[in-house]
């Protein structure tokens, strides 16, 4: 692991308790998952509703277009077209989604 930069130390009684790290690397660091689910709500969602599962797991975690456009880097009328799309997106697409979302690649797949 690279060294980090851009940590914040926030001390209690002089002394640190916590670090505050980019949240990309915070994602970065999260272990990384092998056997990808899928909640019950999210499948829901997809079937009930029709959404594809970028839309489905956005509205699950309470999410914005637009916050999810902003982290993953994209426009948030992209994120939209994506959204509504049936078409299968690139491997690059789904990483930036996944990041943005804190979850992996494989739980956005079909």
């Amino acid at each position: 692991m690279g060294a980090l930069t851009d940590v914040q130390i926030i001390k209690k009684d002089g002394k640190p308790a916590f670090a505050v790290i980019p949240y990309e690397k915070y994602l970065s660091l999260l272990p990384k998952h092998e056997d990808a689910t899928v909640p019950h709500e999210v499948v829901g969602l997809v079937i009930k509703k029709g959404m594809n599962l970028v839309k489905a797991w956005r509205t699950h975690l309470g999410l914005t277009q637009k916050e999810i456009a902003k982290r993953a880097g994209i426009s948030q009328a992209a994120l939209s077209q994506m959204e509504k799309s049936a078409n299968e997106l690139r491997t690059a697409t789904l990483e930036k989604l996944a990041r943005a979302m804190g979850i992996s690649v494989e739980q956005l797949r079909d």
